[in-house]
């Protein structure tokens, strides 16, 4: 304000000392008839613009708009009237469609530029305005432009303005019935086009940036004559610029328009323009120049960005640096754009953006190089996918994103489905790949999608399996709980005591309850309920007390106890908690009771963890750690289902049913066959310990696969018993 008021001071000073004679309208034609008297008498027509006083007698007539603006208050001054009748804006916009003299575009998108931002108010509405905006619109996004500065001024003038006065959009896109059939019949195509062109993998690698390149030749829709048109394809254009602030201008321009609030516009911009498409295409666009070499831990490393932050001077150099880091930094810029496109608009515009990346980026690029054989494939978009569900916050990208990877079902699964949802079925399979690298890339992936805030992931993967509760032997749940919790301790001590195995490892440890390992805090006891005390104590002992003394080494080493994952065990249960705070999940188990013919199938997805974690005496070191990441999340979640299901040791499991708690005692009867074979097997496992925790360099030493894998199964072990304490309910703890 105090600058206008500065210019208004300025203007009139200028008015009385220059031409005290003249009034503002014979000022105001006097320069502008002094602009078409050099078109008649001016001969040198290689004379630049900016040696002549064009520009100036523009600077003139924009100042005393603006003046008369003030004094005329709501009334049109005469000087606007005269702009108006004489149809100056579209003179104007044909002279620097001439381009004569040379530089005179620029001049007249400045001037357009100021009389829409200086200017208070509206003028978009009248025809001798909105119609030369239109026309100067088309001059721009030209292909080798040399006047993109000029033009994204326009553009966000423009957008500044349909911002201010949202009914005049209709003015600038140029609605019409035959515009309307054309976007349609375009973004169809595309969606097919772009289905087609990635559905094999070996069409559908990163092409090489130039011009001839497949990615670039369907880079540019403004290229054609029919989507050229509009200041959508205009602002998709600006930006690909390679000016930093033509692409800024850009990006703040459509954002200002797909953030209008109401709904009848964003219905407009969905479903009349190409904006859904053109910005699907770009995302795709830049995904495919990512290249296919990258290495999976550099994008696994790779930390993201705000699309605000590649205009920063030192983007480049904060960023991190790495083969092909330039290309992958600006697609998740982009990504980043499209989140804050998709939360920013309507519901009925976000939507339609969301459904539209769905089908032209996850499910005509991405599908099929997650469906391809070549492992190299595979590994590296599996990583890329990982890295883009991390980075996805919109709520309704999430929402396509999951029904991209997941599908709808809510129904039980069945064993063997393989055809319900294809690639969910292959990515879940795919945690379990015989390629160790693929196999830990697949599960960061399931990794990242627990840690979204959407409630179907975890309906999808795990409960809607466990919602029957058939993993329980019909008639159990009436048993009372104390004497069912004492009653499978008895049961499953004289199982075991069976097993000469664990006879040693039962006398060596006290897991028969003489020294228990957790003694919860005295203080308040009263006020606690000792059924609820008893049964967390002995649960928590349980998965403590399930690897052989002798396999242990963690209280050998200081710092490394069963309390070192409480807390963060706490700080995940909060997290986990404030997710699930709206998802109405139930506070304690159904009682419903399944048909006992029924066979129970904890479902694809823990299946395939189950089995790995089976397996953790085999699998190598990094593969282990990523499996038990992955449980030890799930059993966080404060479902009462997935609670029982995970962290409860004694429940009565129906025939064939496994849980992670007997999964887990398989695998503490297959060590304690292993390690009778192993020779001063504690040291060894102490030695592996304190290399890999650096304290020593690493050496050659046998079973190292097996020492490591019991080292990973007691810390799974006392970070399970630390979950199951800081779920206690706060009253108890």
């Amino acid at each position: 304000m105090d600058m206008f008021n500065k210019v208004t001071a300025f203007l009139q000073q200028a008015l009385e000392t220059r031409e005290p004679s003249m009034n503002l309208l014979d000022s105001f034609v006097d320069h502008w008839k002094a602009i078409t008297n050099y078109y008649i008498e001016t001969t040198d027509e290689s004379r630049p613009v900016k040696q002549t006083d064009i520009p100036w007698r523009l600077r003139q007539m924009l100042d005393i708009l603006v003046y008369e603006e003030t004094q005329h208050g709501e009334e049109t001054g005469p000087c606007m009237e005269y702009l108006l009748q004489h149809k100056i804006l579209e003179t104007l916009c044909t002279l620097g469609k001439a381009q004569y003299p040379p530089g005179m575009s620029q001049q007249v998108m400045l001037f357009f530029s100021k009389v829409l931002s200086q200017l208070q108010k509206p003028v978009l509405h009248l025809i001798n305005v909105y119609r030369p905006v239109q026309k100067l619109i088309h001059l721009c996004g030209l292909p080798d432009s040399k006047t993109e500065t000029e033009e994204s001024q326009f553009i966000l003038a423009v957008c500044t303005r349909v911002k201010k006065d949202p009914y005049v959009l209709n003015y600038i896109l140029e609605i019409t019935k035959d515009s309307q059939k054309r976007c349609s019949s375009t973004s169809d195509e595309a969606v097919v086009d772009g289905c087609s062109g990635a559905s094999s993998p070996e069409r559908a690698p990163s092409p090489q940036p130039s011009s001839s390149g497949s990615a670039q030749s369907g880079a540019h829709p403004s290229s054609s004559p029919h989507t050229a048109t509009g200041i959508i394809p205009v602002l998709m254009h600006l930006g690909k610029s390679q000016k930093s602030r033509v692409m800024l201008r850009s990006m703040e321009s459509l954002l200002l328009l797909v953030s209008l609030p109401q709904e009848d516009t964003g219905h407009l911009l969905a479903e009349k323009t190409p904006l859904c498409h053109l910005l699907a295409q770009r995302l795709t666009e830049l995904y495919c120049l990512i290249p296919s070499s990258l290495d999976p831990a550099d994008i696994q490393s790779y930390s993201g960005a705000q699309w605000r932050d590649q205009f920063t001077q030192d983007s480049t150099e904060e960023s991190q640096s790495f083969p092909g880091s330039e290309n992958v930094h600006t697609f998740f810029c982009f990504l980043d754009y499209c989140n804050e496109l998709t939360k920013e608009a309507p519901r009925v515009l976000g939507s339609k953006m969301a459904r539209t990346i769905h089908l032209q980026w996850l499910k005509g690029v991405i599908q099929p190089h997650l469906l391809q054989m070549s492992e190299v494939g595979i590994l590296v978009h599996t990583a890329l996918l990982s890295c883009s569900v991390r980075h996805i916050h919109s709520p309704l990208l999430l929402e396509e994103l999951v029904q991209f990877l997941l599908g709808s079902d809510t129904h039980c699964e069945k064993r063997q489905d393989t055809q319900t949802h294809i690639l969910r079925y292959r990515l879940i399979e795919h945690c379990n790949h015989i390629s160790d690298e693929i196999s830990i890339t697949a599960l960061r992936l399931f990794e990242e999608l627990l840690q979204k805030p959407n409630k179907s992931i975890l309906t999808n993967l795990v409960l809607r399996n466990l919602e029957k509760r058939g993993y329980r032997l019909p008639g159990s749940g009436a048993v009372d709980e104390t004497q069912r919790a004492e009653s499978d301790v008895l049961e499953e001590t004289e199982e075991l005591e069976e097993d000469p195995f664990f006879t040693d490892m039962y006398e060596d440890s006290g897991f028969g309850g003489q020294e228990p390992l957790l003694s919860l805090p005295e203080r308040n006891r009263e006020r606690r309920n000792p059924s609820v005390h008893t049964e967390v104590a002995d649960t928590v002992n349980s998965f403590l007390c399930l690897v052989p003394q002798e396999a242990k080494t963690s209280h050998l080493v200081q710092g490394a106890g069963y309390d070192t994952y409480v807390h963060d065990a706490h700080k995940l249960l909060k997290e986990c908690t404030a997710l699930s705070l709206d998802w109405n999940w139930p506070d304690s188990v159904k009682t419903t009771e399944t048909n006992p013919a029924t066979d129970f199938y904890e479902g694809h997805f823990l299946q395939i963890l189950f089995d790995r974690i089976a397996r953790i005496l085999e699998q190598p070191y990094e593969l282990n750690l990523q499996v038990t990441s992955v449980l030890s999340k799930l059993a966080v979640f404060p479902h009462p289902h997935l609670h029982e299901y995970l962290l409860d040791p004694y429940i009565s499991l129906s025939p064939g049913a496994r849980s992670l708690f007997s999964t887990l005692v398989r695998v503490i009867g297959d060590l304690m066959q292993k390690i009778q074979h192993i020779h001063n097997v504690t040291d060894k496992l102490m030695m592996i310990r304190r290399q890999l925790m650096g304290l020593e360099e690493e050496t050659m030493v046998d079973h190292v696969t097996l020492l490591k894998g019991v080292i990973v199964l007691e810390e799974f072990c006392k970070e399970l018993a630390a979950v199951a304490f800081v779920k206690l309910p706060i009253e108890e703890q």
